[in-house]
Parts: C-alpha cells; sequence; structure tokens
C-alpha cells in the first residue's frame, strides 16, 4: 500500500514526513484500507474502511448539534455494541442532504455490505460470516449542504475491500490518517500501550480536525483501536469521562459540528481476563493510557487549527465548581479578541479580564488575579505592581503560550486548549469552498 502524495500536494498544506510522527502497533482482529474515489476532483484518498473480521465492542460519542450528519443518524439508529466494520469519506459531511443523502447512505451500506460478506467466504479458515448492513457504521467530513456523491463512494467500495490490510505498519495508519483530512495540514496520529492484568494491550489511534473545532459530547473525527477484552458499557463510560478533558477541553473557532464523532473500539484479540465492572482495578491502567492518548490527539487538532501559529493553554484555578471554572476557561479561548490578540504577539491581559467578565459567572473582581506565562499581569482589579511589558512582550513572541486566571474562590479548576487567530483562518474559510 503507497501513501498517496496528493493528499499533500494542495500549496496551503504543509507537507509532512513519515519520522514526525508516533509509531503506531497494529491491532489484531483489525484491517485497515484507504483509497480515492475521486470526491476532490485531483485523486487523492478520500475513503476509508476499518475492517473487524471478527467483529468489535464498540462505543461512541456523538455531536450535541441538533443538525447533524445522515451517519451519525444512521449510527444512532444502531442499537448493538458489536459491529464489522466504519467506513469513513472525506469531502462532504452528507449534511443538509435530505431524503437523498439518507438513501445514497444506505446504498452505499447494502454495497458494502456484500462486499465484506463476499470477502468473509474466501477467507482461508473456510468459514463464511454475512455481514449485515446493522453491522456498519459510518463517518463523514467536509462541506454541508452539497449533494452526496454516493454513486462515486459505492462504485468504490469493491476497491476498498480489495485493498485491506491485516498488518498495520507506521505507512497504512500514515495514509488512513491523512485519508480522513480536510483543512488539516498534517495527518494525527497516537500510540499507548499498558497492561490489563498481564497482558499487554495496545491502542492505536487517528483523528482529523482543523477548523469547527469546539466539539460537544468539529469537524473532527477521532477514531480510537485496542486489542483489549472490554465490553462496550465500560467502553462508553470511560469514554465519555475521557473526553470531558481532552476532546471537550478544545477550541478553535467556538463552532461545533454537525458531524463530531469519537469512537473506540475494542477487537478482544489480547484474550486479558474478563472484566465484570467498571470499577475493576485492572481498568485503572486502561483508562489512563486511553486519557493520555486522547489528549495527544486533542492538542494535535488545536496545533493544526486553521491558520493557528500559536499553541495556547487556559488554566482556569479557584472557582467554586469544574463547570464554573470551564465555562470561564472556554469564555476566554472563544474570545475573538484575544485570539487575535496572541496572534498580535500582544500582551493585552484587559481581553483576558474582559472574557473572565463576560462569562455570566458570580466572580468577584477584586480576587481575581491573571497570568501569562509565569509573570503576574494583574490583580485586586488593577495593572500587577511589578508588570513588565518588555519581559512579556518577549514572551509573547513563543509558539506556546500560557494563561493562569486565578478566582480565589474555591478548589475547582479545568484547562482548556485553543490557538491564535491569523489572517489564514480568514482566508482558509473564505476559499473553503473553491
Amino acid at each position: 500500500m503507497t501513501v498517496n502524495l496528493k493528499n499533500f500536494l494542495n500549496p496551503k498544506i504543509k507537507m509532512s514526513k513519515m519520522g514526525e510522527f508516533q509509531e503506531l502497533q497494529p491491532i489484531e482482529g483489525l484491517s485497515i484500507s484507504a483509497v480515492s474515489a475521486d470526491l476532490y476532483g485531483d485523486g487523492r484518498d478520500d475513503l476509508t474502511l476499518f475492517h473487524f473480521q471478527e467483529g468489535a465492542n464498540f462505543a461512541a460519542v456523538y455531536t450535541t448539534s441538533k443538525i447533524t450528519s445522515a451517519s451519525i443518524n444512521w449510527n444512532l439508529g444502531r442499537k448493538r455494541h458489536f459491529v464489522k466494520a466504519l467506513l469513513v469519506n472525506t469531502k462532504n459531511a452528507n449534511t443538509f442532504t435530505g431524503v437523498k443523502g439518507a438513501q445514497g447512505l444506505k446504498e452505499i451500506a447494502h454495497a458494502l455490505s456484500k462486499a465484506l460478506t463476499i470477502k468473509s467466504s474466501q477467507a482461508p479458515t473456510g468459514v463464511s460470516e454475512v455481514v449485515k448492513i446493522t453491522d456498519l457504521l459510518f463517518a463523514s467530513t467536509g462541506v454541508i449542504g452539497e449533494e452526496f456523491p454516493y454513486l462515486k463512494i459505492k462504485n468504490n467500495i469493491s476497491d476498498l475491500v480489495k485493498k485491506l490490510k491485516t498488518d498495520q505498519n507506521k505507512f497504512i495508519w500514515f495514509k488512513a490518517a491523512s485519508a480522513i483530512m480536510t483543512t488539516d495540514t498534517k495527518p494525527k496520529l497516537a500510540y499507548e500501550e499498558c497492561k490489563i492484568g498481564n497482558k499487554l494491550i495496545k491502542i492505536s489511534a487517528v483523528a482529523k480536525g482543523s477548523g469547527m473545532i469546539a466539539p460537544n459530547m468539529a469537524t473532527m473525527l477521532s477514531f480510537i483501536f485496542t486489542d483489549a477484552n472490554i465490553p462496550s458499557v465500560f467502553l462508553k463510560s470511560m469514554l465519555k469521562k475521557v473526553c470531558a478533558t481532552t476532546f471537550n477541553s478544545i477550541t478553535v473557532d467556538g463552532d461545533t459540528s454537525t458531524n463530531d464523532m469519537v469512537a473506540i473500539f475494542a477487537t478482544g484479540k489480547a484474550k486479558n481476563s474478563k472484566i465484570y465492572n467498571i470499577l475493576d482495578p485492572k481498568l485503572q491502567d486502561f483508562e489512563k493510557a486511553l486519557h493520555r492518548l486522547c489528549l495527544n490527539l486533542s492538542k494535535q487538532i488545536v496545533v493544526d487549527g486553521e491558520g493557528a501559529k500559536k499553541f495556547i493553554t487556559i488554566n482556569v484555578i479557584g472557582a467554586r465548581s469544574t463547570a464554573m471554572a470551564k465555562n470561564i476557561g472556554f469564555s476566554i479561548a472563544n474570545s475573538p479578541l484575544f485570539k487575535t490578540a496572541i496572534a498580535g504577539e500582544d500582551p493585552n491581559w484587559g481581553r483576558i479580564a474582559m472574557a473572565v467578565g463576560k462569562s455570566g459567572e458570580n466572580i468577584i473582581a477584586n480576587k481575581v488575579q491573571i497570568k501569562i506565562g509565569d509573570k503576574l499581569v494583574a490583580e485586586q482589579s488593577k495593572i500587577a505592581k511589578d508588570y513588565n511589558e518588555k519581559d512579556l512582550k518577549e514572551y509573547m513572541k513563543w509558539d506556546s503560550i500560557d494563561v493562569e486566571v486565578n478566582l480565589n474562590l474555591g478548589s475547582g479548576f479545568f484547562t482548556v486548549y485553543t490557538c491564535d487567530f491569523t489572517h489564514d483562518y480568514i482566508d482558509i474559510n473564505a476559499d473553503y469552498r473553491n
């Protein structure tokens, strides 16, 4: 399987070297392929298939938007927690595409079901298994409201299934992560491992996202694969908990997509001892590893924010509750005035104070302390006594900026990750459909 360089030949995309990315390990029970259905008209990979030969337990969290894609609606309609395949297309969100979008997806499902069933009948084991359309999940990302190109996708299903690879080397993971990109400038991959009992557990994952990022469970998608044997109900519990401080702690532009989806698939091939309770101590290491992996991917999305030049970490501490800290953190992170000041390397801390004030939270202004980097810039409702603008301007030239707001009201805290707003963000989105 070769990497399709047409994914990277867009002049707006920064070339990425294979060596820059983490080495993901193969997940037994999973096979992957990526091909071009020429949805972009330039031959780049735009279809990705993840196939679980013997099925996988799964759990997913989806966008909270009231307008959702046909793929999200399809997935929500599946009542089983055991799946055989996930098909991802880029270029088209299949959102606001009416009955045609839903019918087109159903035609694709029937074609994929048939192709995978035929493949199963050709397996060396000689055991043939019917893959039903209810065994399938879908994800779409791209432009909203354009006619869904289901025929192009359907006509490439046989090629997609034919090219499935069970041995996922670095090139295959890289190819799959590249094929799900839209405005991303580089693929996003992450790997972790841990132990459940005495069994080594592998977790490999890919993600995409660059704009329309303010997940609430942007065009954000993330797919996590593990060989652990964990029931779907426990996967769902851990995924929701982990997302709260990873994917749900990032923002690029404050917009929540119609297509957000984070899903985890467990093939069970590690054959670890059975898990009977979510509080089972054997799950602790897995949950920690899952959190590290999701936070890694979340930060990669922010770093690759559309037009972004600076990665920003906002720590809100001393709040009455986590919810209060989170609300204030996002109030700062989603402020265009704050984000453009960071882009301009201007230590205008007044914009941070403004964002704290507009959050709607019941703060006490005289107690608020604001830091940029390790420099105290404001306290007791005025500029800090030792404030030095020259030193701060030097700090603002860094590509990673830390902001801390201490409300001095309690023990609640939350961290939000975001990026700056540059003129490139406007250029990218002004030309998005061209």
